[in-house]
């Protein structure tokens, strides 16, 4: 999961790119990106950290154009702590293209080959997206046929080419060097991407982001989702072209985006996140009033900030008053995102705060919109309990996360998943908690798919293990698990290296 965003308009764009990624901030915390394009030059500064880290007002100074495109990256595929591997991706071959990507490929590897020895292109990173850069490029040049002016029906079919060699989930923002700036979605639609546009006096302009948010804050009208195998085309006039590049696939967006991934205040595929969140609470509170009545609970308290209106809703329909038990600081990062078991330890006391009052002396329901890896809840629980709680109940909006996700998430490990291998009352026991309930698959699909019920299918593989592109093998999970753990072990290396050098500046 990342964050994109695509801009074509009729005044400089750079601050423009820059809020719409603070407002997709919580997508992705490693390394943040923005390109511009001004008299036929792309400018581009990317670089490690926040958003706000990355850019200065030297930089944003440089980045000069009416037209560009921003990312912020969360580390899936490559290494978390390799620079080089923030985007935008940049290639000068055939035409000069820029690109920013949210997902995975889940065929990169064959890709490479494919390229290295066919088609005769060096990859300088690791990360998919420079692969699926390449591709594009690649494809475009064999649609162009040797000429040397593209036209939209040339860059709808290197799209379609694209298409057909790149699988799993991807959402991309391009800038063709001269043209304008290109937006597609994968055939499947697991990665979100929308549509808006402005009305200026001096004209429309039109932006691409991953959610609906990053319109509505920088003053865009939502035209509508991009369809999966959609590929959205404005050139510099501002003549707008879409056309669908794919054939026909089950339309099957992530369930993760409603669960934890967006915010409350998007609407992704026509479905409002905070409407689905409390639907889960709904449906949750159902599931303890038909198998958990005998729990006697005092108090809900939500761990902050994705599972509030879950919380809130399933307090409603217990009639059990609800109560913020916790404080977060919030100039510490999303735990489930940052890279490395280590970091994550040593966050999540520094992230939360706990209120005794609303703890000491009570059976507490803590509410969590999931639980992956269980690290961030044992320690909840540890704090809930040394607040004063009599019994500490823990209930999960989503059901247990028992498969890898390959297609964008980062929980590609089933070693990793505290649920893979064991069953409620065995996490439960892992994490300390005195009982623990999750949601129903069926119920989550419920309380998404009935806020859209023109959605049929999600892409739930986290969940049940069934990855809807039909290309992810026994061996190909293998293969990203051993992937995984080693680059988890040169992680928490880096980590302790850390400490151990603090500790040594420390003795001087």
């Amino acid at each position: 999961m990342c964050g994109i965003i695509g801009v074509m308009a009729k005044t400089p764009v750079n601050q423009l790119l820059y809020d719409g990624l603070l407002v997709l901030q919580h997508r992705g915390q490693d390394a943040a990106g923005i390109a511009t394009a001004e008299a036929g030059r792309f400018h581009m500064h990317k670089g490690s950290g926040l958003v706000s880290e990355v850019f200065r007002t030297r930089n944003m100074r440089n980045l000069e154009g009416n037209w560009g495109i921003g990312h912020c990256r969360y580390p899936t595929a490559g290494s978390a702590f390799n620079a080089a591997e923030a985007q935008p991706f940049y290639v000068n071959s055939p035409f000069g293209l820029m690109l920013a990507h949210n997902g995975n490929l889940t065929n990169s590897e064959e890709l490479k080959r494919e390229m290295y020895l066919g088609d005769l292109r060096h990859m300088n990173t690791n990360s998919d997206s420079e692969v699926l850069l390449n591709v594009l490029a690649h494809e475009l040049q064999v649609a162009s046929n040797g000429a040397f002016r593209l036209d939209e029906d040339t860059i709808f079919k290197a799209v379609a080419g694209t298409h057909k060699r790149a699988k799993g989930a991807y959402a991309a923002v391009v800038m063709i060097a001269g043209y304008g700036l290109l937006a597609f979605r994968d055939p499947n639609g697991i990665r979100p991407l929308i549509l808006g546009k402005n009305e200026t006096r001096d004209g429309t302009e039109y932006m691409v982001a991953s959610e609906s948010v990053a319109l509505d804050v920088l003053g865009f009208k939502t035209v509508r989702d991009i369809a999966p195998g959609e590929a959205v085309l404005i050139d510099k006039s501002g003549k707008l072209s879409m056309r669908l590049c794919a054939e026909p696939r089950p339309f099957a967006p992530c369930m993760f985006e409603y669960v934890y991934l967006a915010r409350p205040d998007s609407i992704i595929d026509g479905i409002s996140v905070y409407d689905s969140r409390v639907k889960m609470g709904v449906y949750l509170a159902e599931k303890i009033q038909r198998e958990y009545s005998h729990l006697k609970i005092d108090v809900v308290i939500p761990i902050p900030d994705s599972s509030r209106s879950s919380a809130m809703e399933l307090a409603s329909r217990l009639g059990v008053s609800y109560r913020e038990g916790f404080v977060k600081n919030r100039y510490i990062g999303r735990t489930f995102i940052m890279p490395g078991q280590g970091v994550r330890k040593k966050s999540v006391r520094q992230k939360l705060n706990a209120m005794h009052q609303e703890f000491a002396g009570k059976n507490v329901l803590l509410v969590d919109d999931s639980i992956v890896r269980g690290t961030t809840s044992r320690e909840i629980i540890s704090m809930a309990r040394e607040a004063g709680a009599t019994k500490v109940f823990m209930a999960s909006a989503a059901p247990p996360v028992r498969h890898a996700n390959v297609y964008g998430i980062d929980m590609p490990s089933r070693n990793e998943l505290i649920a893979a291998y064991r069953d409620a009352e065995q996490v439960a026991s892992e994490i300390g908690a005195d009982a623990l309930i999750y949601q129903d698959l069926e119920d989550l699909r419920k309380a998404v798919g009935d806020l859209n019920p023109d959605i049929v299918q999600f892409e739930c593989s986290c969940f049940d293990g069934v990855y809807v592109t039909g290309d992810v093998t026994t061996a190909y999970l293998d293969s990203v698990e051993d992937e995984r753990g080693a680059l988890a072990k040169a992680a928490d290396d880096d980590a302790d290296q850390a400490d151990l050098n603090m500790m040594a500046g420390s003795n001087h």
